[in-house]
């Protein structure tokens, strides 16, 4: 009953695309034919444009002439190809005042010889009214044929409520059958492609209203219209760029390996790809928990990701069958969310991200596993190209890190500074949104006299851009002595807040983050590290990291170059799984 529902509510939505892509066919097929009618002269007895019923931008040009072809006398009155009122464009009205000024006078028509009372005065086609059918073509067809294929689809997704799926529940799913499975390159290459032409199908139109637009009324506002088919021309070039990623690397199928994934074990395992082996060649791999979330109500309610946990290594490469076969593994500690089934306004997933810089198109994959509490390790992963990957990732965190910190020497001891503009992209974007939401609270207040809600949005923009520009507007020193860590935080280099922690006090470290961003299918959680005491008392040593690993990274740094080692007792204690401390989350 589902899929007769479903196909039902398709079929009046993929009618209007079928009607639509007839009248564009039927308009291009008479384009073609009359392009050899010949042209004869014809005088115009009537001719102008009138408006269809009460709305005066709707209507079409009308004429009626009399022509003579081969010793006969015939009589036409069809203007164009189209027959129908509209009122895309100026064109009714502009050939409807042409006829009119010419109403007694000669003029060319174009005579069918097969036909010869079958005559037209303008055969050209009007691109932009087969731009605003296609519109119906794309939208309306592509969308009723894509409710009848989802509807139909056949799937091999199991029963959730089944013993089978209940014991396993990663078998619910038709791609998590087994520990091989695939990409979603494919499903979002074909996504470009759709999303580029929906976007193109609609903007495109507009090339065809400009130009009267700015032309011939001087309205030159409407060029900002030219920003949708800049974006559609980006869209496309998207598309291309997924295409090209496709076409080289293929399916890159990953084998995993326990299958599935474990929390409190090993997520880990194998990736065949079909380009040549080279040693040289770095392939990094991202494993992030996600929460998937519906936020806001009624028409505001929009889908957010947030990444909950994530870690980095880098796969070790050897020659494979088919080209080169990476190699990975993670530690996976235990309270991690598994992966949901059922996927409802709140659901947990984990994605792996495949990615490296190559020569022309770069490898950048992500795949939906499996991820379970099932405390399992990997079995048949080589330990050496394990950690020969691991310390290839530590190394580069390490000098990342390093660099980020600028770790200088000073007679004193050891310095650490987080310079002015660190976060220069994440802060002005911040501020600019704040900067909207003040502009629309005085508005809202100035010009509309809603002085409640204009004080909501302004309160609101007003803390989002201050925030933000202190985000890129301050400074952090962390500076050693013998005897303590002192920090200071400047504002455009003024010192606005010291403080210090006795060396002989400190006990452990602590990862923090309250700053998430995300690109597309790519999340980032950034870091910062805080020195806490034998009181509790948190200082702050290092922030902006992005990602745990340059986290860690940041407090191998500290113990290196600082001299501060965590308590033996505690770290066992108090620590995370990786020694360090727990992850403190604080919200966003």
């Amino acid at each position: 009953m589902g899929r007769i529902f479903l196909t039902l509510f398709g079929l009046p939505f993929f009618g209007v695309g079928l009607w639509a892509a007839y009248s564009v066919g039927s308009t291009l097929f008479d384009a073609w034919r009359m392009a050899e009618w010949p042209a004869v002269e014809a005088r115009l007895e009537s001719g102008g444009y009138q408006s269809s019923g009460g709305d005066s931008d709707t209507g079409k040009a009308y004429a009626q002439y009399t022509y003579v072809y081969d010793g006969q006398i015939y009589s036409g009155d069809r203007v164009s190809i189209e027959s129908t009122s509209d009122n895309i464009g100026d064109y009714q009205q502009d050939i409807g005042n042409n006829l009119r000024q010419a109403v007694g006078k000669v003029l060319f028509v174009y005579v069918d010889p097969n036909a010869p009372d079958q005559s037209i005065i303008d055969r050209g086609v009007r691109w932009g009214m087969i731009g605003f059918k296609m519109i119906f073509v794309i939208v309306f067809g592509g969308v009723g044929l894509l409710l009848m294929i989802a509807a139909w689809r056949k799937t091999d997704d199991k029963d959730p409520e089944s013993a089978e799926v209940l014991a396993e529940p990663w078998t619910a799913k038709e791609e998590w059958q087994s520990a091989t499975m695939r990409s979603s390159s494919k499903a979002a290459m074909w996504g470009a492609w759709g999303f580029a032409v929906f976007w193109n199908a609609i903007s495109s139109p507009l090339l065809f209203i400009l130009p009267q637009e700015v032309l011939e009324k001087q309205n030159y506002a409407a060029l900002l219209g030219l920003l949708f088919p800049l974006v559609g021309v980006g869209l496309l070039v998207w598309a291309i760029r997924r295409t090209r990623e496709w076409r080289r690397f293929g399916p890159a199928p990953l084998t995993l390996d326990p299958y599935p994934g474990s929390i409190g074990g090993h997520v880990g395992g194998t990736i065949e790809l079909a380009i040549p082996f080279d040693q040289n060649r770095t392939f990094q791999v991202v494993l992030t928990c996600l929460h998937s979330y519906v936020s806001g109500s009624g028409k505001n309610r929009s889908r957010k990701e947030k990444a909950e946990w994530q870690e980095t290594t880098v796969a070790h490469a050897d020659m494979g069958a088919n080209g080169t076969r990476l190699t990975f593994r993670f530690d996976v500690p235990e309270g991690l969310r598994e992966s949901d089934i059922k996927k409802d306004d709140s659901y947990y997933k984990w994605q792996l991200n495949l990615s490296c810089d190559l020569s022309g198109v770069n490898l950048d994959r992500d795949y939906e596993i499996p991820v379970f509490a099932t405390a399992t390790q990997s079995r048949r992963l080589s330990q050496l190209a394990v950690e020969k990957g691991q310390q290839k990732q530590q190394s580069a965190d390490d000098a990342a890190v390093r660099e980020y910190s600028n770790l200088q020497v000073t007679p004193t001891g050891k310095r650490l500074f987080f310079p002015m503009g660190r976060m220069l992209g994440g802060g002005l974007g911040g501020f600019l949104i704040g900067a909207i939401f003040v502009g629309v609270a005085w508005f809202l207040i100035v010009k509309e006299d809603h002085t409640v809600m204009g004080s909501v949005f302004g309160l609101v923009g007003g803390l989002i851009a201050m925030a933000c520009f202190w985000m890129f507007t301050n400074s952090l020193e962390v500076v050693q002595s013998a005897a303590e860590i002192r920090t200071v935080r400047r504002w455009f280099g003024i010192p606005v807040k010291r403080r210090s922690m006795q060396r002989s006090a400190f006990k452990r470290f602590a990862r923090d983050s309250n700053m998430r961003s995300s690109s597309g299918s790519k999340h980032t959680v950034y870091y910062s590290i805080h020195a806490i005491d034998n009181s509790g008392s948190k200082l702050i040593v290092g922030e902006g990291y992005k990602g745990k690993n340059e986290a860690d990274a940041a407090i191998r740094l500290l113990n290196q170059e600082f001299g501060l080692v965590e308590a033996a007792n505690d770290s066992v204690a108090q620590s995370g799984s990786d020694g360090y401390g727990p992850d403190v989350f604080a919200s966003d």
